[in-house]
């Protein structure tokens, strides 16, 4: 074998292995952490394949595991991202025509989730979408006591509000134009890491169950395992199952829209993805244009169609900030009708109550 062919072969081999690390239903970080670059692993793939036919090599048997590895990863890949593309059933159908002007207003909640970075200064550039854009409701993460000061101009239009500014990069703010009925500031599996549910009251008077979450990642910097962001992301979408109304699931969950951990998530919380049958709407690493994948989501019931949704301009944060607009559809048979509701699967639920239960249990035990 020729430098060429050791240089293909070790490429292929490593683009295929990596691609499919993230079957092994491990929780550590240097195993999750290949649940999100399938995007880019497509590319490197195609790459990979093309090089094959175009560049001179040695033709033996055993060299054709290089497009073997190489086509079997693209169709994996293909599987993983062919739901976010125009090609596959939009999950969260376009708002019906039928419904009043002014009954469509008074059940339609526009919300704009962003990822701050505690670090960024650039508030006004925040403010501004804001009045641009002018949701119902914002939430802001990795805010601290300085972003709560710099962003409260915006209180004024705010009336209602949940503020928890951290210094630890996890502090939320909540602002709502609606009345929020009722709220609970929660720090659902670690003392640190707060999330936050509350109960908005829209214009026509139906109230919606919205939950923000931001659990922790698995990374060599922050957690050396997913258990704990997962059992979280699983707690709210058990409870959410349990809810009867409307219901928002919104933040950045720290894991990408096609893992295991996510799609685990929507078939316990019965909940839908506007993304899929739409785009990738990809929000980090808003710095890189080469490595970026969705982590900012929103998740809605069967209730809600989706008027619009948007990637955001960057505001100086990792994160591009994300906007939806949605309405609830009081007609539940048509709703029910037009949508496929994720169903728990083989033994999703007793994975969901491990997963749980191992996280509480550490927790209690570094308590």
């Amino acid at each position: 074998m020729h430098t060429v062919d050791y240089v293909l072969l070790t490429y292929a081999l490593v683009i295929t292995v990596v691609s499919f690390l993230n079957l092994i239903r491990l929780d550590y970080w240097w195993i999750r952490m290949w649940d999100f670059p399938h995007l880019q692993l497509t590319v490197l793939a195609a790459v990979g394949l093309i090089s094959w036919f175009v560049v001179p090599h040695t033709m033996s048997d055993f060299f054709y595991v290089v497009p073997l590895g190489l086509f079997a990863t693209l169709i994996y890949q293909g599987w993983l991202i062919y739901p976010f593309t125009p090609l596959h059933r939009k999950q969260v159908v376009r708002l019906v025509a039928g419904i009043g002007n002014d009954k469509v207003e008074d059940n339609t909640i526009r919300l704009l989730v962003s990822n701050v970075l505690m670090d960024n200064t650039r508030t006004a550039d925040v403010r501004d979408l804001v009045n641009k854009h002018k949701p119902d409701v914002v939430m802001l993460l990795e805010a601290n006591q300085r972003w709560k000061d710099e962003i409260s101009s915006i209180e004024k239009d705010y009336p209602y509000q949940v503020l928890y500014p951290l210094e630890n990069t996890y502090g939320m703010l909540l602002y709502s134009r609606f009345q929020i009925r009722q709220h609970e500031l929660r720090f659902l599996i670690q003392d640190d890491i707060p999330s936050v549910y509350a109960q908005l009251e829209l214009p026509s008077a139906q109230i919606v169950h919205f939950y923000g979450v931001h659990p922790m990642p698995p990374s060599p910097t922050e957690h050396y395992r997913s258990t704990e962001r997962d059992a979280e992301l699983l707690l709210v979408g058990k409870e959410a199952r349990e809810k009867v109304g409307p219901i928002i699931v919104a933040g950045d969950l720290n894991d990408v829209a096609w893992s295991h951990t996510t799609r685990l998530f929507q078939r316990v919380s019965g909940l839908l993805d506007p993304r899929i049958g739409r785009g990738l709407y990809n929000t980090f690493h808003a710095w890189y244009f080469f490595l970026r994948w969705p982590l900012d989501h929103v998740f809605v019931s069967p209730h809600f169609h989706l008027q619009k949704i948007l990637r955001l301009p960057n505001c100086g944060s990792d994160h591009f900030p994300m906007f939806i607009a949605l309405t609830y559809v009081p007609d539940q048979e048509q709703v029910i009708a037009d949508v496929e509701i994720p169903e728990p699967e083989g033994d999703d639920l007793e994975v969901a109550r491990e997963k749980i239960a191992e996280a509480k249990e550490t927790s209690n035990t570094a308590q």
